[in-house]
């Protein structure tokens, strides 16, 4: 074998909050009928990577009834396979840490290359290219990189390279750097080099970029380059850019093509009755899975399937998962619904002050956006405001609830 494929599925996605109470967050729906996995998954088998194990560790029951044999990204066949790896004798403490307990797995293997990549952005990428620039620079790691805005840079490893592209210095989420090269999280490892460096260093709490990349850099001639990605990736670890990037899927120009027949990207589909638009619907650039029933207005939202929207309701901006029931005369605006959650008559969600954060968790949501908790049912003739969540066990003793609101 020559690669083997490691997806990291294992993170809770601490900043989407309630949306990853019930799911790890490579389980997340996207865009109506994906997973956020999807993307990863789809990616390795269309690069004809076809042994693949998934790390798994929070809530994975979700995530490993989407993946079962691995069929829809063609991982069931002879010559390939798919292997959850959940933790067996103590909790992964870190991104090296969970490849280390693995490692005995890894090594039975026996692949020349190990791509290391995580489960939960959203992109298309032909590994085969980033592997020939491995093997052109004689590298013993190569990380996918990208460059992002200079606000940004906090919230990755950012690395300086030479006029070779080789990695000359790294910081894990610098407040601020000269540099905005950032880490994808997509390491390819020659096997010799990850065996070695995994068991040199401490184990507990190993992780790639706070400590092998930098020991790697500094403390050893090991070659370490870059390989620049300049297409469409997003990681969707915040509420906003959970919802701004579904949206994104929705424009007519959008950078990252779902319709692409020369790179689908695959997923397990439900059995369910096509879309059923009744005369009093309208819908404008919006994304509806398959069982929906559109009787009122939907705009620029996407819906997941088995959604209803009643007569007289409008949704705007939103994202609306499966077999949600939204009522008659009902208005929701820049929203995340999860599964299952009933919104009576004549409610509107989403409307109030803008610029009041949630004042539980100002940290995860001020930008606007109402989120409501699986299986939450929300009452009748009430006004929702912003940055309002709302867990399914919200008890509702007002008709208005206020903009940055939590309600348990």
């Amino acid at each position: 074998m020559e690669t083997l494929g490691l997806i990291l599925a294992g993170g809770k996605g601490s900043r989407l909050d309630i949306l990853s109470n019930k799911r790890s967050k490579p389980a997340m729906p996207f865009a109506g009928k994906y997973r956020i996995i999807d993307f990863a998954l789809s990616n390795c088998s269309q690069s004809g990577i076809y042994d693949i194990a998934i790390l798994t560790q929070y809530l994975p029951l979700s995530l490993n009834e989407h993946i079962g044999s691995g069929k829809p990204w063609d991982l069931d066949r002879n010559n390939s396979a798919v292997t959850l790896l959940q933790p067996h004798t103590m909790w992964y403490n870190g991104t090296a840490d969970s490849v280390v307990k693995n490692l005995d797995y890894i090594l039975k293997k026996n692949p020349k290359y190990v791509l290391i990549l995580s489960g939960d952005h959203i992109y298309k990428m032909d590994y085969r290219k980033m592997i020939n620039v491995h093997k052109e620079t004689k590298a013993k790691l190569t990380i996918a990189c990208q460059e992002v805005d200079p606000t940004e840079v906090s919230r990755f490893g950012i690395m300086t390279t030479n006029r070779e592209d080789e990695i000359i210095e790294f910081q894990e989420k610098p407040k601020e750097s000269k540099s905005r090269l950032a880490s994808m999280g997509i390491y390819l490892f020659d096997l010799d080099l990850l065996k070695e460096i995994l068991l040199k260093l401490p184990n507990e709490d190993l992780d790639f970029g706070n400590h092998i990349i930098p020991y790697l850099i500094q403390n050893t001639e090991k070659k370490v380059y870059a390989y620049r990605f300049n297409d469409y990736w997003q990681d969707v670890g915040t509420y906003e850019s959970y919802l701004n990037t579904n949206l994104d899927m929705i424009k007519e120009h959008n950078d990252l093509d779902l319709y692409d027949p020369n790179w689908k990207v695959f997923t397990k589909s439900e059995e369910r009755p096509p879309v059923k638009v009744s005369d009093t619907a309208k819908i404008q650039s919006s994304l509806i899975s398959n069982g929906c029933v559109i009787e009122g207005t939907v705009i620029n939202s996407v819906l997941s399937p088995g959604v209803r929207v009643g007569k007289g309701s409008v949704v705007r901006d939103s994202i609306i998962l499966n077999d949600t029931i939204i009522s008659e005369n009902v208005e929701i605006e820049r929203c995340i619904i999860d599964k299952h959650v009933v919104v009576g008559r004549e409610t509107k969600i989403g409307f109030g002050e803008e610029n009041i954060p949630n004042i539980e968790k100002p940290d995860v949501l001020s930008c606007g956006i109402t989120v409501i908790e699986k299986s939450a049912i929300i009452p009748s003739n009430l006004v929702i405001g912003k940055n309002v969540r709302i867990f399914r066990s919200a008890k509702f003793d007002t008709k208005v609830i206020p903009s940055g609101t939590t309600l348990k």
